[in-house]
């Protein structure tokens, strides 16, 4: 069954992958094995991995992996041990022992293209379908497939497999039979436009560089990739942050008298950027947003006025300093008066008065369920894996239906040099068959070449030179020794 199969029978689910056996075709189920993604890792969003599937027979915590153990079993080398999985494979690893991130990187460093995790604990929901190991009891709560905070070089995918299912898997990987998964990838796609959002902070440092980055393929892909910037706050109410009297309890980390929170950049209340600061700055994006970027959905105003902002107010001193918002306006094309208007008509930031801007991004943030920033959705997905462009495009443009995505994607997604053909309008190494870095490198070759045969004629020219000049010299050597005894004065010193 392919990932086109499995995801037609409901345009509205918001399952985003698929996890299925194709061979033995046994074990295959009619809509895929239930399964649930890490919440790190880069999943190939419109895509899938198909491989034969190995199981490691350990619970793969141990950096130094064997990969000569485990099933089925492979035919032995001459040393007499058993050759190792061969590439490319997906592998399968015990859950307990150490976190889902180590078990994947180090399943990553072995070679594996992805890793499922046998659970080895029953969920009380499956009753009698699962059996329990002796002395274990059941989990009434569905694992999660969290970063442990370290997994931003995770580039492989990886799934949790019940353990219901995965015995099933491994009793026929023990008894050597081959198994082949696919694991797949997609986004809703209800129609021919697609919607993502980026969920982050103005001090966020992670989202910094995709800012910078992203500007001109938002305009590239057009109107028919509606973006929306969501700016991640605290409720401060909820927070305890406004007391019984209304005073703000949380010093300078809120406004609005304790209302509206972000966390202190810095780490330093006494100085440097506030969470108030940060409060203000989201607001006023949410504003120019509003103005420039709503209309159309692409917002170029509201990219260009990030990025000018990260390069020249992006520091403890000039964050807060109005002249210098002031500058990033003009350089932006954006009329403050228009923006400052806004934010004023919202509610402002200052008393014990609701901001009607930031009270709809405290509803977002609770409907979407965000907690972790930066935090990408795509048709209501979130998007696995970290902020990189890479990532974003790839998941933007599989969102759409075949064959109606954005001449973009259809020309820079299977392009090497994703953002420079974003850039360019087309792939260089596509069309003339070299990169960028080859060609680069192709013309400093010649370059020096050029240079050399340059010095090589330039020596050899100055040698014939010097050749013919000691020539002369030695032709004119014997006239000055029949005349060496000549008195000059009573000679005729002119000679012809």
């Amino acid at each position: 069954m392919g990932i086109e199969t499995a995801f037609a029978e409901d345009d509205n689910s918001r399952d985003t992958s698929l996890l299925q056996v194709h061979i033995p075709h046994t074990l295959t189920k009619p809509n895929g094995y239930e399964h649930r993604e890490a919440l790190f890792g880069i999943p190939p969003y419109g895509g899938s991995i198909n491989q034969f599937v190995y199981y490691a027979d350990s619970d793969l915590c141990d950096s130094n992996v064997k990969k000569t153990i485990g099933y089925p079993t492979r035919p032995k080398d001459d040393s007499g041990k058993m050759k190792p999985w061969p590439s490319p494979y997906i592998l399968m690893v015990d859950r307990g022992g150490c976190t889902f991130v180590q078990k994947v990187r180090n399943a990553q460093r072995s070679g594996a293209a992805a890793v499922i995790i046998a659970d080895d604990t029953c969920m009380c929901s499956a009753g009698d379908k699962c059996k329990s190991n002796t002395g274990v009891e059941c989990e009434t709560r569905e694992p999660v497939m969290a970063d442990d905070g370290s997994g931003s070089d995770i580039t492989i995918p990886s799934m949790l497999l019940f353990k219901q299912d995965a015995d099933v898997i491994k009793t026929a990987l023990k008894a050597n039979t081959s198994v082949q998964l696919e694991m797949a990838w997609a986004l809703p796609n209800p129609n021919k436009v697609v919607e993502y959002s980026l969920w982050s902070t103005p001090s966020d440092t992670i989202a910094k560089e995709f800012l910078t980055l992203f500007g001109e393929t938002a305009a590239a892909l057009g109107t028919r990739a509606v973006f929306t910037p969501r700016m991640y706050l605290y409720d401060g109410i909820l927070s305890n942050c406004q007391g019984p009297d209304g005073q703000n309890e949380c010093y300078n980390l809120c406004t609005n008298n304790g209302r509206y929170c972000a966390t202190d950049p810095d780490n330093n209340l006494d100085e440097g950027i506030s969470g108030a600061d940060v409060i203000k700055e989201s607001l006023r994006r949410i504003c120019i947003w509003q103005e420039y970027g709503l209309p159309n959905g692409v917002g170029e105003e509201w990219w260009k006025y990030s990025e000018i902002f990260i390069e020249k107010c992006d520091t403890a001193t000039s964050f807060m300093d109005e002249s210098c918002v002031q500058e990033v306006y003009g350089l932006s094309d954006i009329d403050g008066r228009v923006i400052e208007q806004c934010m004023t008509e919202s509610g402002g930031l200052e008393g014990n008065k609701k901001n009607t801007l930031l009270d709809a991004e405290l509803a977002a943030k609770q409907s979407s369920g965000v907690v972790i920033i930066p935090a990408v959705f795509v048709n209501g997905a979130v998007i696995r894996g970290g902020l990189t462009f890479k990532t974003v495009f790839q998941a933007v443009c599989a969102g759409f239906h075949e064959g109606t995505a954005p001449t973009v994607c259809q020309k820079c997604v299977p392009c090497p040099e994703e953002f420079q053909c974003t850039l360019d309008g087309y792939c260089a190494s596509q069309s003339s068959g070299v990169s960028h870095e080859l060609f680069l490198g192709a013309m400093i070759g010649m370059a020096l070449l050029f240079a050399l045969v340059l010095l090589v004629q330039y020596r050899r020219s100055k040698l014939q030179i010097r050749q013919q000049v000691r020539g002369i010299i030695a032709e004119y050597m014997p006239l000055d020794e029949e005349h060496k005894d000549v008195d000059w004065d009573e000679k005729d010193t002119q000679i012809t």
